[in-house]
């Protein structure tokens, strides 16, 4: 029997996940709170809409830097206690953020906070691939996945609740930092970096390494690991994708309950409840992804994300056509239909990676991913910011759409692309 079919390495195998779900929610309370925040510091004049989007862009294209650096360092060292690390920074930057009232330091710290945020996501994209074997790894790494959007839900949840309440827009960085701290405690003590450190063996890939496999880790050298990754024609057009991906996504993340205000005339507490449909809707549609990959096409996520960039382009065009005076139930339709389809490539994009770099270079392929993913903040953020200044929201959420269906075709050009890069000389 393989060590990942013994009924203890199934147990430790599920704590993980769920363990590192838990972890990496607190990274999200901490990043997604201020799109929640930013009208109430827009309405107080603390700061503008143009200075935000900066801020936003800026704090994005870091974030994409660090997962790519971080990505190298993260398959060198213990995930666990590098992924504690980035939740103790990011809690403390999102206090001294709540701190201040000037537009220089909130810069200085949400941008700082976009780096040390890139310390979550490298080192669980290794330890996967080093707890799930890749015959399964869509499947659940894609449940793994909804903690995007529950850590989102979270952030959401508490800061309506806070604003509902009245206590203003700083406790939504105050009570989300105390939060990750908690959480970091969480992380160092719970999760484990790989089957090794719980006192099991390394899993079996043989057969799709194509020959034996040792029970212990691999030496793997810098090149192998750049071979790997920089030489892949999928992991090229997955990373450009990516860029429209995260346009639509914080798109209508990062933006939603202002433009919900300003185009629609929603309160920010019910614009922050229809955000909150949006997230929910993508737990079941990154799931839903996972499956379909698995099921239908073998593994191969790329053709799942074809169909997926083409009906979150339909659902966000259309909310985009939707008149200003249409019922709120319609809009959170269509806004639920966007992030049900958006989050299915979201996550089967860092899946694909992982695939394709194999569990020798999964943290660094998917460090490269998040630096044309977060790249999208040029657009979704200050770019966002200044159509909608300059030619209103229907402008910028016809451009957002758009995107979508860019994405479906840079996803058509790797149709058919193997599912994995195992057994490759």
């Amino acid at each position: 029997m393989k060590p990942q079919d013994t009924p203890r390495f199934k147990k430790e195998q599920w704590k993980f996940i769920i363990y590192s779900m838990i972890a990496y929610m607190f990274f999200y309370i901490t990043r997604k709170n201020l799109s929640m925040a930013q009208p109430l510091m827009i309405d107080e004049g603390v700061i503008t809409k143009q200075a935000l989007g900066v801020i936003i862009t800026v704090h994005g294209v870091l974030y994409g830097l660090s997962r790519f650096v971080n990505g190298f360092w993260a398959d060198r060292l213990n995930g666990r206690i590098f992924m504690t690390l980035g939740l103790a920074f990011s809690a403390l930057m999102n206090f001294l953020f709540g701190c201040t009232s000037l537009s220089i330091l909130f810069a200085v710290f949400w941008i700082a906070n976009g780096w040390t945020q890139g310390m979550g996501f490298p080192p669980c994209a290794k330890m996967l691939t080093h707890w799930i074997h890749p015959k399964e790894l869509a499947t659940k790494m894609s449940i793994w996945n909804t903690s995007h959007s529950f850590g989102s839900v979270l952030a959401l949840g508490i800061c309506t609740l806070l604003l509902a309440g009245k206590f203003g827009w700083r406790w939504c960085f105050y009570v989300p930092a105390a939060l990750a701290g908690l959480a970091a405690v969480f992380c160092f003590f719970f999760v484990k970096d790989g089957p090794g450190e719980a006192g099991l063996e390394e899993l079996d890939l043989s057969d799709v390494r194509g020959g034996d496999e040792p029970s212990e880790r691999r030496v793997v050298t810098d090149a192998e690991r750049r071979r790997l990754v920089f030489t892949n024609r999928v992991i090229w057009l997955c990373a450009l994708a990516n860029f429209s991906v995260y346009v639509v996504r914080f798109g209508f993340l990062d933006w939603g309950p202002t433009f919900l205000k300003e185009y629609k005339g929603i309160s920010v507490e019910k614009g922050g409840l229809m955000i909150i449909a949006f997230e929910l809707a993508a737990v079941v549609g990154t799931i839903f992804a996972g499956w379909v990959t698995d099921k239908f096409f073998a593994g191969r996520g790329v053709r799942t994300c074809v169909i997926c960039m083409l009906m979150a382009g339909l659902c966000a065009l259309g909310f985009w056509w939707l008149p200003a005076t249409a019922a709120p139930w319609q809009g959170t339709l269509l806004l639920m239909g966007t992030g049900f389809f958006i989050y299915g490539p979201q996550a089967l994009i860092g899946i694909t990676a992982a695939q394709q770099a194999t569990n020798d270079a999964a943290a660094m392929a998917n460090g490269f991913m998040g630096i044309m993913g977060y790249a999208a903040t040029t657009v979704s953020g200050y770019g966002v910011a200044l159509i909608s200044d300059k030619y209103g929201w229907n402008a910028a959420l016809f451009t957002i759409g758009a995107f979508a269906l860019v994405g479906m075709v840079l996803f058509l050009f790797a149709w058919n692309a193997s599912a994995t890069g195992y057994g490759k000389k």
